[in-house]
């Protein structure tokens, strides 16, 4: 990732199909000079995991509300896994419930944005991850 900007592909995967949040984090994220590639509406996990490899992003942030979160995530992860790009972080974000937090993190997601959590604050986390990866 060094002598490059973060590159975040935004992602809603299933059958979601209200975007706003999503739309509203990528804006956040190019304000903050990130490269963001956004891939619209009611993606599939082959479909996110084909577009992060083809546009070599750093993470993939994924916005559900749809509640299928348990069952998208990990499909995700896998495929990145079985696709040699597990050095792809995944954040999610969304209409998620607390208990769920833990699986998911469990199920390889780096953080879980909780709705209403401040674009500040999902730039700050990227920022710090990404010193972080060139300090070690």
């Amino acid at each position: 990732m060094t002598g490059r900007r973060l590159r975040i592909l935004i992602a809603k995967v299933g059958l979601d199909g209200h975007d706003v949040g999503a739309r509203v984090v990528a804006r956040g994220l190019l304000d903050a000079g990130m490269e963001v590639i956004y891939t619209g509406l009611r993606r599939t996990p082959e479909q996110i995991v084909r577009a992060a490899i083809e546009e070599d992003v750093d993470w993939i942030g994924i916005s559900l509300l749809s509640g299928a979160h348990r069952v998208l995530v990990p499909r995700i992860r896998e495929l990145l896994d079985e696709s040699d790009a597990g050095d792809i972080g995944i954040l999610v974000g969304g209409i998620i419930p607390q208990e769920d937090v833990a699986e998911l993190e469990s199920a390889g997601v780096a953080r879980v944005f909780l709705s209403g959590t401040s674009i500040s604050e999902i730039v700050a986390f990227l920022q710090t991850q990404s010193a972080d990866l060139k300090n070690a």
